[in-house]
This record gives structure tokens, sequence and C-alpha cells, in this order.
């Protein structure tokens, strides 16, 4: 089913003048739509027609992404005969899978705002996951020389990002109450051994709707936005 853009809720403004928009479509969202959504958004920040950042809080139905670099070796189907949809996208990293009841969060801003540095970023987006799960009374974990974040050993959310010029895309994925049969199918992350964990293994009932506004003030601490009321 279609979702109209202009009917996505919630808008924050950052503290340092211009706005930033938060996005939170109510149905579940097919990833090439969100995908459009975001080069779209970057290609205005681009071309200069517009200097807000974006960020879009959602879940995707189930579908499979590839990296621009990620080996079909971490696929346990074949490519051409996947039992979900699968997408070779733009963003680094190996494949992963989206499904209901994981958090999905893209954002597509300038890094010229922020810090030029990918490696910053990407530790940015792993304190946002720790921020939350710390307001949830979970201990978040890194693995050093990974990128991502585990409870316990478990690994509960995956980062993969796009960046062209200075503006990114992709974002975020923290699994919540999914089904996680679905990453039987994938080496996840490429990484051999490693057990993906969902957060209602350690607090039973917890839900995305609980969790996006924890996901929402994370984001504006990490990253200096105020919220105010449409």
């Amino acid at each position: 089913m279609p979702i109209d853009i202009g009917k996505l809720d919630t808008t924050y403004s950052p503290t340092g003048g211009s706005s930033a928009f938060i996005f939170e479509p109510r149905d579940l969202v097919p990833f090439s739509l969100s995908w459009d959504w975001q080069k779209k958004w970057q290609k205005a920040l681009l071309n200069g027609a517009c200097a807000f950042p974006a960020v879009w809080l959602l879940e995707h139905p189930n579908c499979y992404t590839l990296g621009r670099g990620a080996s079909e070796a971490n696929l346990n189907f074949e490519p051409n005969n996947p039992p979900d949809l699968l997408y070779r996208i733009d963003r680094g990293g190996e494949v992963t899978f989206h499904l209901p009841g994981q958090l999905v969060v893209y954002l597509v801003l300038d890094l010229r705002q922020y810090k030029t540095d990918l490696n910053w970023y990407l530790r940015q987006l792993e304190q946002v996951v720790i921020d939350v799960l710390d307001e949830l009374g979970l201990a978040g974990e890194l693995v050093e020389g990974l990128t991502g974040v585990w409870i316990q050993g478990y690994k509960v959310a995956s980062i993969g990002i796009g960046c062209r010029r200075w503006i990114t895309q992709h974002g975020l994925a923290l699994n919540i109450d999914c089904d996680l049969n679905g990453f039987k199918e994938i080496i996840p992350c490429g990484l051999v051994g490693h057990k993906m964990g969902r957060l209602d293994s350690w607090l039973p009932g917890l839900k995305v709707g609980e969790v996006k506004p924890l996901m929402r003030r994370s984001l504006s601490h990490r990253f200096g936005w105020t919220l105010f009321d449409e």
C-alpha cells in the first residue's frame, strides 16, 4: 500500500538553527519505497534544494539487503530464488534481514554539519542504540573491530551506512520482538558464529511502539535535536 510521505509523523528542530524531520510511518514500509525516500532526500541535500536532515523510524515487511560489496557466499539460498525479496543496495556491510518487529532507523544528513568522519558517525549510531538499551535497563556491548551492538553475546543491532559527498543514507536496525528464523537463511553481517538476539528475550512483551520514543530521545541527544510540537 503506498504511503503518503506528507502524512508521516513528528518533526524535530535541532538546537543549531536548521531543522531536522523525523518521520514515523504507521504501516509497514516496503524497502524499495524507503530507499526511494532516502535517495530523493539525499539528492535534495546534494543539490542544495533542502537544508534539513531527515530521519525515518519504521518497520519493513520481510526482505534481505546486501551491501554494495557484500559476498553472496553469506547467503544460504540461491540469489535468484530467495525466500523473501532480496536487494543489492548502496550501503557498506554484508547481508542483513529486515522484518516486522525490528525498528529500522534511516538517517539522511550532512556530516559536514557534524563531523566529516565515517568512523565517528558509526560510533554515534552505536551509542544511540546503547542509550536506548540503557533506558530499558539493558547493558549494550560493543565488540572490538566490529560494528553493531550486542547483549550478552547476542547481536541485537546492525548498522550499515551509505555516504555521498558527506550526505548519508541507511542507518541501523534494532531487533525488538521479531521472528529471528529468517536470519538462519544468511550469515548475518558475514559474521560466522555470531548469534542474533531480540530485546523481548530480556524484556518479555516489549513492542516496537514502546521503543520508538526512546529512540527519538537518543537521536535528539546524540545529534543535538530538540523536539517541538507541530
